[in-house]
């Protein structure tokens, strides 16, 4: 967690930019980007001139040449507000556009750099509370950077790039990712499930910091990203940077367009939350996705697109509406039917309708498979969570102590505690899935479905069309629920009738 101090600090940077001008948030990151790369850069040459002067060699590589020596951080944060405002404007940001000859991913999305602080004052205070940032701290720098993002998820319209971090880390803990594996997002916005992978790497598997040859892997090869919002690349580039991943593959691509299929069988897990409203037109389209379901709903083609990137034996956890599961469109049964028969569907775990408040109330569901291009669903492990630790209200404020918060709490949970944080028992009953989960009624919070039984049931993949009802009592269902599947069920008919009005054209 950042200190008090910093935590205010950058609530007054905040604040000074929405006071003077510049009211989106995402605007706000990526100025506050742009700098934190220049000092990074001023820092990689500080290192590259001590080194030269150890060995008595010429700096290798020189990020700054002899005339750029103004360019960098140490140098322009000592000049006067109006001076600073002026170098920045008219020569580091265009000294930023030329960079890339080192081939890292952050070079490459600051091509475009544009400057917007609007005030030489502002300017030195955003470059006074970043000084005080201590750079060579990973978990300072992280946290930092988590802040300003969560100010994303708090500013209305743009929270829809973000997932909730404790959502990410209970899908991590799921796949368990390990050393040799590459991981991509192929709708990565600022790269919330690649820096949760990277920090999961980090504590269960040191050696990809103490190995010379699995650090290189983790520093050049583990981490894919693809979006098509060139501030999001910029920002998740700088998240991973900030979290101490030198260099990951964050890419301008659109992940359903041809370009995405040269990387067909390239990842061996991927994780992810795509876009689910929204349609597109077949011309767009990479043709391979629309030979597996011809669809133009993007959630049904990034399904399709997952199971295309994965080498055989990857595996994948991702986010999908409730519609993917139920709805009845012959693009909805193949799918499922596909992911059924042809690969090996692990689990599907319902998450509660608040999950995405206060942007969107839709029902919506993890679905964990496994590619084997060869069938293996035995029996599929259905969980319902209830709750996430949070209240599903707009609000979303945490019901629980923070040590008791999240998929791995710090503290053990009692029964009451259980009844708001389901995290944890999940976590616990997917290790059991292949053994006591077998046992469960179907009554139960959680149990095992035969791929026969889902097979009779047309691959309808919904956790009611499996569950039992207890009739010696009502069974309680969070009201927040019930609209939100009435309102997705609604959606479908709506898609319906539009796709029947098309047939009868």
């Amino acid at each position: 967690m950042i200190t008090g101090d910093l935590r205010s600090k950058i609530d007054r940077v905040w604040d000074a930019f929405w006071s003077g001008g510049i009211a989106n948030p995402l605007e706000v990151i990526e100025q506050i980007t742009y700098l934190l790369f220049m000092r990074r850069l001023d820092d990689l040459q500080t290192l590259a001139e001590k080194k030269a002067n150890r060995l008595g060699r010429p700096v290798e590589r020189p990020v700054f040449l002899p005339g750029q020596q103004h360019l960098r951080w140490s140098r322009f944060k000592n000049l006067e507000p109006e001076e600073m405002h002026k170098l920045l404007d008219r020569q580091v940001f265009p000294f930023l556009r030329t960079l890339g000859a080192d081939g890292s991913t952050y070079s490459d999305h600051m091509r475009d750099a544009r400057f917007t602080i609007p005030t030489p004052a502002l300017l030195a205070r955003v470059v006074d509370m970043l000084d005080d940032v201590p750079m060579a701290d990973r978990d300072t720098n992280g946290d930092l950077y988590e802040y300003m993002l969560a100010k994303i998820a708090t500013a209305g319209q743009n929270g829809q790039f973000r997932t909730p971090r404790h959502i990410i880390q209970f899908m991590v803990e799921l796949t368990a990712p390990t050393p040799d594996d590459e991981i991509c997002d192929p709708a990565c916005g600022t790269a919330g499930f690649l820096v949760a992978a990277a920090e999961y790497l980090r504590r269960e598997h040191p050696s990809v910091l103490t190995d010379a040859e699995q650090r290189h892997h983790f520093h050049h090869s583990t981490f894919h990203g693809y979006d098509f919002d060139s501030t999001m690349l910029r920002i998740g580039s700088m998240n991973m940077l900030m979290h101490g991943v030198e260099n990951p593959d964050i890419s301008y691509k659109d992940s359903l367009s041809e370009d995405a299929s040269a990387d067909a069988g390239a990842y061996s897990l991927i994780l992810a939350n795509p876009p689910f409203a929204g349609s597109l037109d077949y011309e767009s389209t990479a043709k391979a996705l629309l030979k597996i379901v011809k669809t133009k709903k993007t959630e049904l083609l990034f399904l399709a697109r997952f199971v295309q990137l994965l080498k055989p034996g990857g595996r994948a956890a991702v986010i999908v509406p409730d519609g993917v599961l139920f709805g009845s469109s012959t693009a909805h049964k193949t799918l499922r039917k596909r992911l059924v028969e042809n690969q090996k569907l692990d689990a599907v775990i319902k998450l509660p309708s608040g999950v995405f408040r206060p942007y969107a109330g839709v029902s919506t569901a993890i679905l964990v498979f496994t590619k084997t291009d060869s069938g293996g669903t035995d029996e599929v492990w259905f969980y319902d969570i209830q709750a996430d630790g949070w209240s599903l209200d707009d609000k979303r404020s945490p019901l629980l102590a923070e040590d008791k918060l999240g998929p791995r709490p710090k503290t053990p949970l009692t029964d009451d505690d259980h009844a708001k944080n389901n995290l944890p028992d999940a976590l616990t009953r997917w290790a059991q899935r292949t053994t006591t989960e077998r046992d469960r009624a179907r009554t139960e919070q959680s149990f095992c479905v035969p791929k026969a039984d889902i097979a009779a049931q047309g691959y309808d993949l919904s956790l009611n069309r499996y569950r039992e009802i207890v009739h010696d009592h009502v069974e309680h269902r969070d009201p927040l629920d019930i609209i939100a599947d009435l309102e997705q069920l609604e959606d479908e008919i709506q898609r319906g009738l539009g796709d029947l009005k098309a047939m009868l054209r």
